[in-house]
């Protein structure tokens, strides 16, 4: 039978691939970009990006001596060509699921993964740090960072190449035009202005085809054409920083990316190739849709993604995320003073309504989390009441600014915490694991965890109504779908609410105390036990009141929360009945200390024990053993 990929199946790592004749590089990148149609369509996980660096991923393993050279592809989204030309061609159809291969580089799955990336705009300082290793230990080899132009305007990014020194770094700026969310900001135009510049003013005829779609860019040319003799070349602040520029080059170009990538690495300092590419290139619905083909589920290539119909009779649960969207809106609208702040996701974050309907109270902060919580709190220090919205592990780039900017001053910025647990095929660089271990131990926050949808929207109103910082922390996806009221009330802050009692006579009585997205599982794990559970809501402050009544009416507490079990909620209720001199036996269920690997977060949650058959065995082994420990008859002293 013959082969769809006849190329791309003799390569079995990047060797392979430099024994090939120049003219077969070509064909080549017209394999594996089908061959990447063909692996996520079946799998889902991120695919404009990918289809945008074919010819540049088959450019540098063909140049550089990898992985003796060192690649490091910043965010890592468009790693698929990679991983597919370093032997992971088989494993492909596992993607992002559990036991199979990452959507990420990861250090532990390839000696080609030179560095573990997933959030943005590390790796020109990886790269520097590995030239400087090369260096000190007296090792001829090349560090190349390959960065995207919407992770180069973030601050991390600058700060690196303002330290490059004369390294031999190479960095390669993969320019699309295309973050997640549409780029913004002062620095994000001027580059688009100067590198488009230069890019039509000697390269025109190849810009107009590799840009065509690009109507910012289009002006910019018509402006350079006209206005040539003012404009800027884009080599200067790149220059500036110690590189020496090359550029911009057509990324589609393989022999062009060829000859100019051999031409720098004969090039000894620091040295700047900007690429220009198109995010979806080869498939014409993610060339017209980048952003919905960014991370899509299974699809069929022959017709794309399509929205399955609804059931005539279903009522779609919103997800927290939409929640969250519907509720800013109608916070807006009740008070001008409000401010909406994203960095860099809007649609992640279900901000995209908001953005339309009240632009001017709208602010996108780019990839800049740490800025986005100082501008934050900048706001609120004046009178406004912002509502920053930022995935949990984000945040923990803002944690330094959330502390000294926000806490400290007792500011009222309101943080909607979104992809609080575990998200799934993302894996241990996305999950929301640590979040209410960080918050809690911050004076003067508020830390709430809703149960369910209309809980979510009410918190949301009680984080507002506050005069100091808060955060509302819920999960990715959908909750239990309970219905959601259009009045908004503030809830008791630091009250929880029973949601199940035990029911007539238990020789031990156990308590479960869920937390956030485990009071679902925990209730229904309670008809089995025949427990009481209580909906503790707030994180901090913690319900005292309620922990004292339970410690002393039930012989046993359990509590569960979906976040690393060291400093987490479950800590909060040992350090209170620690406080209260109470003595009931606790046992705590959370994520353990590992990083949970990607996968099915249903599959996760229950290899965790967070399923209710998990909670349900946890605490059937747990009262087992101290009944165990009870029998065994103690040795008299003396």
């Amino acid at each position: 039978m013959t082969s769809k990929y006849p190329l791309l199946d003799t390569i079995n790592d990047p060797a392979d691939l430099r024994k090939l004749d120049r003219r077969d590089l070509h064909p080549l990148a017209v394999e594996l970009r089908e061959f990447i149609v063909d692996s996520v369509s079946t799998t889902g996980g991120h695919f404009s990006s990918n289809l945008g660096t074919v010819e540049l991923t088959i450019a540098l393993h063909y140049v550089f001596n990898t992985p003796d050279d060192r690649l490091v592809w910043d965010v890592g989204h468009q790693s698929y060509g990679h991983k597919i030309l370093t032997g992971r061609k088989a494993g492909m159809s596992r993607l992002r699921q559990k036991g199979g291969i990452a959507g990420f580089p990861r250090r532990e799955e390839s000696p080609y993964d030179t560095f573990g990336t997933a959030h943005s705009s590390t790796s020109i300082s990886a790269a520097l740090g590995m030239a400087v290793a090369a260096r000190r230990a007296g090792i001829k080899r090349k560090a190349i960072a390959i960065i995207g132009d919407g992770a180069i305007t973030a601050g991390m990014a600058f700060e690196a190449m303002n330290n490059v020194g004369r390294e031999n770094v190479i960095v390669v700026l993969n320019d699309n035009d295309m973050s997640i969310s549409e780029s913004i900001g002062a620095l994000n135009n001027y580059l688009a202005k100067l590198l488009s510049g230069r890019f039509y003013a000697t390269t025109k005829r190849t810009a107009e085809k590799v840009l065509q779609h690009t109507p910012t860019f289009k002006e910019i040319a018509k402006r350079v054409e006209e206005h040539a003799k003012g404009m800027i070349t884009p080599s200067t602040m790149f220059e500036e920083f110690g590189f020496n520029y090359v550029g911009p080059i057509d990324g589609h170009n393989i022999d062009v990316l060829v000859d100019t990538l051999h031409n720098i690495k004969q090039l000894d300092g620091p040295q700047f190739l900007h690429v220009v590419t198109r995010k979806g290139q080869g498939y014409k619905l993610a060339e017209e849709d980048p952003i919905n083909y960014h991370g899509p589920s299974k699809f069929d290539p022959t017709i794309g993604i399509v929205k399955p119909p609804a059931a005539a009779d279903a009522k779609p649960k919103p997800t927290y995320t939409q929640v969250f969207g519907d509720w800013l809106c109608d916070m807006a609208r009740a008070d001008k003073r409000l401010i909406g702040i994203t960095p860099a996701m809007r649609e992640g974050s279900g901000m995209v309504k908001f953005s339309q309907q009240f632009p001017d109270q709208y602010f996108d902060t780019a990839i800049a989390e740490q800025h986005a919580v100082t501008f934050a709190a900048g706001l609120a220090a004046d009178g406004m009441k912002p509502v920053l919205a930022i995935y949990s592990t984000f945040l923990q780039r803002g944690y330094d600014q959330l502390i000294h900017d926000v806490a400290l001053q007792n500011l009222p910025v309101l943080f909607a915490l979104d992809r609080g647990g575990l998200v799934g095929a993302d894996g241990p660089t996305h999950h929301g694991a640590f979040d209410l271990s960080f918050l809690r131990c911050i004076p003067n926050m508020t830390v709430m965890a809703p149960a369910d949808e209309n809980e979510c929207r009410q918190m949301l109103y009680t984080g507002f109504t506050l005069n100091s910082p808060s955060a509302v922390r819920y999960p990715r996806g959908a909750g239990p779908g309970v219905a959601l009221q259009d009045e908004m009330t503030a809830l008791p802050v630091g009250r929880g609410v029973m949601v199940r009692e035990i029911r007539g006579y238990e020789s031990k009585r156990v308590a479960i105390l869920a937390f956030g997205s485990m009071v679902k599982p925990a209730a229904d794990a309670a008809e089995d036990l025949n427990a009481a559970v209580a909906n503790m809501r707030f994180v901090k402050p913690i319900d005292d009141e309620l922990i004292f009544r339970l410690a002393t009416t039930h012989d046993y507490l359990v509590t569960i929360e979906e976040n690393v079990v060291m400093g987490g909620a479950g800590s909060a209720v040992a350090e209170s009945l620690s406080a209260q001199n109470l003595s009931t036996p606790l046992l705590q269920l959370g994520l353990p200390d590992q990083f949970v690997e990607h996968g099915d977060p249903a599959v996760l949650l229950a290899d965790c024990g967070l399923n209710r058959d998990g909670i349900v065995r946890s605490v059937r082994d747990w009262l087992a053993l101290h009944s165990s420990r009870s029998a065994v008859p103690q040795q008299a002293a003396g």
